[in-house]
């Protein structure tokens, strides 16, 4: 028979309960506080709620009423200096934090309110109808509310999608030498999500001050979190990654802030990260101003038992029996809150003259200038206004330094090696970059051991330590550098690279100070080295459909050190893709002189003539030159180096199409998601004119390279495809 031994998680599991003596023993100006952020953001929400109701939201309206006790009580024990996040239900604590930094010694209702809350309360108001004023400019609604500067770095729309950011800011907070934590909310939803599950892994394994705060409102949408899971207590989740964890009564507001306590006393003291689930109920549907029982997967009967522990009912209750405020004074508050909602409303709506009688509108100066619905999509670069740019685009004949034959990836280290001794800022991370002299392909020769606090080894789990470095990003201290070790990777990390990181500057406003996100994706594409479908890919043309990334393509030794400096200076995330055709090739680099930048958007054209415009990029270059050289052709070579849409080099393309007045395009990518279908169709529509025939385009097959060696080869496109293309193009 064998032996039996039952195994004790590492970490305590505990259940908090505020007893009769906690109320009674509680400071009567935090039980204040606990009432009038309740009742503040129970008005709040009630006002949204209202104007759903007259069709004033554009869009959905999540509102958090039930829930507020969660929010009050977790908010409470933080400081301004903290970091909150939550998820697409966020309102209430967005509100609490932000109300907690204006007013940190707490809020009377007792006498009227200070300007610094009402404008807090406005504003949040304005940004969830859509409106100029509000903290995101009306981009962010409902869903995304941002205030950096109170320390609430945003709500989310992706279920679990904002909780690697919080882990980003934690370490952030961290490296600075503070101790200041960052709370990530989420519901039951989320916590089975894998980016969720990753950064919790990730927090545990480096002992970032992070909560995972946990809103088990029971369901998903409709979805009882009994239908979604077995273990319906979802604070268990933390004991699987040695993570201290607490379970709460949400409905109660002094429980959640007597377990969120000892949370973040844990965290402060450097011992890592924490769960705190808390029980919540929300009265209303996912979306808008109807019981969860309209729509029936709810019953009157659970609604009904679940408003009975309200938690605004119960703090006032408790304030009345403690003796720290009258029935009276509760009602006055009560009233004081409605009224002060009510002025905000009339300041944002009007009467609408084409309506009937009582229906109001978005007062027309309200709303955003429809000439903003670009601007913040990106920076507007003057953050390279002092910076020495040493190429003017057509090579390193203006560089002033000493050039050798240099080989690739000796360079890639060095420039690195460069800017992390300059810059304690930068930090590098991603899978083995701190092994294996300089990790897969000693792209960090040399890092660890010059900077072990600054270079990470990650978890296989790029949808963490993506988030993560987008969380250092926007935080703003630091500045990252990931490296995913195939391109193909992006796409574990989706999520974190086109909804989150790209896309989190325009969406939270994207125009004001400090709105940046300082991110830099190293990714190499590896076709031709028999690694296969899964790690072959060209992601270029996909990249350059998402708005927000900068995409740089190094082609020479010399570019790579003037790109990579150039998208560490960048507050714009920078994808700097590199080629393994390329990594031991050898060409003109710096020996002594790593601080220069090539300017952005800036082409180099490698080869002049008058025949033929070939536009390629990466490796591909090198195969154009040489297929041209083949031929004798008297064409002219751009490689581009930047590839993103804002940053083409549309000056240099025009000034050779009018010249050649033939355009051939060649990349490796394969047809699907080429790069060059995109520019071929921008081209034909601006220079038509000029154009004595269709665009013609180099590039792969349908299929994804195959591990054959046969297979591979005529899956890519090299020298022999791009010299039988130039010569069905010029053969006339």
């Amino acid at each position: 028979m064998p032996t039996h031994r039952k195994l004790a998680p590492a970490s305590p599991w505990t259940e908090v309960t505020a007893t009769k003596k906690d109320w009674h023993g509680a400071d009567p100006r935090l039980l204040t506080s606990m009432f009038t952020q309740t009742l503040l953001i129970r008005t709040f929400e009630e006002y949204v709620l209202d104007l759903a109701g007259q069709g004033l939201i554009h869009g959905p309206a999540h509102s958090s009423i039930g829930q507020e006790g969660g929010a009050v009580g977790s908010v409470l024990p933080l400081t301004g200096a903290d970091f909150v996040g939550g998820s697409h239900r966020g309102h209430h604590q967005f509100l609490a934090k932000a109300l907690g930094y204006v007013a940190p010694g707490g809020i009377d209702l007792r006498r009227p309110v200070d300007d610094e809350v009402r404008t807090v309360l406005q504003r949040s108001l304005a940004e969830i109808c859509g409106l100029a004023r509000g903290f995101c400019r009306g981009r962010g609604g409902s869903m995304h509310l941002q205030w950096r500067e109170a320390g609430a770095m945003g709500t989310n729309a992706i279920v679990g999608g904002g909780v690697p950011q919080a882990a980003g800011f934690a370490w952030s907070a961290r490296q600075a030498g503070t101790d200041a934590v960052s709370v990530t909310y989420f519901g039951d939803g989320a916590v089975n999500i894998g980016s969720v599950l990753e950064t919790m892994n990730l927090a545990a394994a480096w002992k970032l001050p992070v909560c995972f705060f946990i809103e088990n409102n029971k369901y998903a949408v409709s979805t009882h979190v009994d239908e979604a899971t077995a273990e319906p207590r979802l604070s268990a989740r933390g004991l699987g990654f040695n993570i201290p964890s607490w379970r709460v009564d949400g409905m109660d507001p002094l429980a959640t802030y007597l377990a969120m306590r000892e949370a973040v006393d844990h965290m402060r003291a450097g011992k890592g990260p924490t769960i705190v689930e808390a029980e919540v109920y929300r009265f209303f549907h996912q979306n808008g101003p109807f019981p969860g029982s309209a729509f029936g997967y709810r019953t009157k009967a659970e609604e009904k038992e679940w408003r009975a522990r309200d938690p605004l009912a119960l703090v006032s209750q408790q304030l009345v029996e403690n003796g720290v405020l009258s029935a009276d004074e509760i009602e006055d508050c009560t009233a004081r809150a409605k009224a002060v909602m009510a002025a905000i409303g009339d300041e944002l709506l009007e009467p609408d003259p084409d309506g009937k009688p009582g229906t109001r509108r978005i007062r027309p100066a309200e709303w955003p200038d429809p000439s903003f619905r670009d601007v913040g999509v990106r920076g507007d670069l003057s953050e390279f206004d002092d910076v020495r740019v040493a190429d003017t685009g057509t090579g390193p004949e203006a560089f002033q330094g000493r050039l050798e034959q240099r080989k690739f990836i000796d360079v890639v280290a060095e420039v690195m090696s460069r800017r992390m001794a300059e810059d304690a800022s930068v930090v590098v991370m991603g899978e083995d970059v701190h092994r294996l002299k300089g990790g897969t392909n000693g792209a960090t020769k040399g890092l660890a051991e010059a900077h072990p606090d600054r270079v990470l080894g990650t978890p296989i789990s790029e949808n963490a330590f993506a988030g993560l470095a987008g969380g250092i990003a926007l935080d703003g201290r630091y500045k990252p550098v990931v490296e995913f070790m195939y391109a193909d990777f992006m796409w574990v990390a989706a999520d974190q690279i086109f909804n989150q990181i790209g896309k989190a500057r325009h969406m939270f406003g994207g125009d004001g100070q400090g709105s940046g996100v300082p991110l830099v994706l190293r990714s190499k594409v590896a076709m031709g080295t028999g690694y296969g479908s899964q790690h072959s890919m060209d992601p270029a043309g996909i990249l350059a459909t998402a708005p927000g990334w900068r995409i740089v393509a190094p082609s020479t030794p010399f570019d790579y050190v003037g790109l990579m400096n150039s998208a560490l200076t960048c507050k714009d995330p920078v994808v700097v893709l590199e080629h393994t055709d390329l990594y031991n090739s050898v060409g003109p680099g710096p020996v002594d002189d790593f601080d220069y930048c090539l300017p952005v958007g800036k082409a180099a054209v490698r080869r002049t003539g008058s025949r033929i415009t070939v536009v390629t990029y990466l490796a591909m270059t090198n195969y154009v030159l040489e297929a041209v050289e083949q031929l004798g052709l008297d064409a002219e070579v751009i490689d581009l180096r930047w590839l993103d849409r804002a940053s083409l080099d549309w000056d240099t393309l025009g000034a050779s199409i009018r010249k050649t007045n033939n355009v051939l395009i060649a990349e490796q990518g394969p047809v699907g998601t080429s790069y060059g279908g995109w520019l071929s169709d921008e081209i034909q529509r601006r220079y038509f004119d000029w154009l004595d025939q269709p665009v013609e385009r180099v590039q792969a097959g349908e299929s994804s390279p195959s591990i054959s060696k046969v297979l591979e080869r005529a899956a890519i496109a090299r020298t022999e495809e791009v010299v039988a293309a130039l010569q069905r193009v010029t053969e006339n």
